[in-house]
């Protein structure tokens, strides 16, 4: 630890020290290294929450590259209750209240992601966006907070905060005792092909041709659909200079497949042929949105876009199927909507992909891993291994916003639970998210 964040930490630890008020919530978050805190209206399971900012460094192995401050919320049980550290991958939300926090009946960390949110720095330099300072983030704030609550620590988070929980016990294997990743895919390229195997095999042959059947519609009566999706875009104030309105309705058209599946939309409501023009585009806005890639949208995702540019891959579209249908979009290659900060190089760290893998095969222990099957991006699950004390649960027929504990059968919430309860030592009311 450099020397800048030793003084705080340690100025902040005598503070504590000296007023011995372990008992006060309020002098211990006063007695936090450049912080400031509010209270905030709290959930009845809680007896407070807070809004809190700490000032961190960009860089954490050199405090003089500059600070940023991290947006979190502390949602207070007990001092003795295991404490849950939510890894948010994007915005931090105050009132979420995550379902191993409820099981656990835990305290409640939440931590927004640097550069996202209310954690932007005033001088947006994209060097520091990377896993490695981001779970440094993570980890000095445990540290911080270990003070007050000694006990123990989960972490958990949903698809990119998901990611994000499995990257920070890769960096820090010993800040949590248990990690619960949802819905978290980790690729293994830049750009992840087993997608592609997954839309082509899920569900049922009458529905997936379906889905294609509606691409094509789209692209049939692309002379119908741009006026509209043109008066759509003036009217919520959206443009098109990075990417034309050509291209991103392209792009959307590619798009719908995965996310159609990862919504869990019914193939019984996809419009027919015979369906007004106007149905159609209702529900194309509402599945595969265009509006996605106008310039206001990647303005908002350009940090999202340097992520995974750089270190956490996405996944591309396969078009060959249709050429003669497509104008700007390739049919000789599989298009990727990856769109980073424009005018900036990125370069793709595969190595750190390889590692985080090879880590969680052989000493990734105390994880659940919770997918939906029917989620695209259970295709980029963590494998399971026998090398791990660790439980996976691929849920059937669930999509991305519903592999849930509380959609379980009583069978896999058993197992959950039994090895939460072997992990901890701590005896847990199975009934809480029934």
């Amino acid at each position: 630890m450099n020397k800048v964040l030793s003084f705080s930490l340690l100025s902040f630890l005598f503070t504590f020290s000296i007023y011995g008020q372990e008992d006060n919530l309020e002098d211990f978050l006063t007695g936090l290294p450049d912080a400031t805190f509010r209270k905030v209206e709290t959930n009845p399971t809680f007896e407070s929450t807070y809004e809190i900012r700490i000032k961190q460094p960009l860089d954490h192995s050199d405090a003089t590259k500059g600070f940023f401050h991290q947006h979190l919320f502390l949602s207070h049980k007990g001092l003795k209750s295991t404490t849950v550290i939510a890894t948010e991958g994007y915005k931090a939300f105050q009132k979420r209240i995550y379902e191993p926090t409820k099981l656990l009946n835990a305290n409640q960390l939440v931590v927004e992601h640097r550069y996202y949110g209310n954690s932007i720095p005033d001088s947006v330099n994209y060097r520091y966006l990377n896993m490695q300072q981001a779970t440094a983030d993570l980890h000095r704030i445990k540290q911080l907070f270990s003070e007050l609550y000694a006990g123990q620590w989960v972490s958990t988070g949903g698809s990119k905060g998901g990611v994000t929980t499995i990257f920070y016990r890769y960096f820090y294997p010993e800040d949590v005792v248990v990690s619960i990743p949802y819905v978290a895919p980790i690729k293994r390229s830049y750009d992840e092909k087993r997608i592609y195997h997954f839309l082509d095999t899920v569900g049922t042959e009458e529905c997936r041709s379906g889905i294609e059947a509606f691409q094509r519609r789209l692209l049939d009566r692309r002379s119908e659909i741009l006026p509209l999706l043109d008066s759509s875009a003036e009217a919520s104030n959206q443009s098109f200079e990075r990417i034309s309105l050509n291209k991103a309705f392209e792009y959307a058209v590619m798009e719908y497949s995965f996310a159609f599946w990862q919504r869990g939309e019914n193939c019984d409501k996809i419009p027919g042929d015979d369906a007004p023009i106007t149905e159609i585009f209702k529900y194309f806005l509402l599945v595969s949105s265009p509006l996605w890639f106008s310039d206001e949208s990647l303005q908002k995702s350009e940090s999202h876009n340097y992520q995974i540019a750089t270190e956490l891959g996405y996944y591309g579209y396969e078009t060959n199927d249709f050429e003669g249908l497509l104008t700007e979009l390739p049919t000789s290659q599989n298009p990727m909507c990856i769109f980073p900060p424009k005018g900036l190089p990125t370069v793709f760290n595969q190595g750190l992909l390889n590692d985080v893998r090879i880590w969680l095969q052989q000493h990734g222990h105390n994880f659940i891993y919770i997918y939906g099957a029917m989620d695209p991006w259970s295709a980029a699950a963590v494998p399971q291994s026998d090398q791990v004390d660790s439980e996976w649960f691929i849920m059937k027929g669930k999509h991305h916003g519903s592999a849930r504990i509380a959609q379980m059968t009583d069978i896999e919430r058993e197992r959950l639970v039994s090895a939460l309860e072997r992990w901890l030592s701590v005896e847990i009311n199975n009934s809480v998210l029934r």
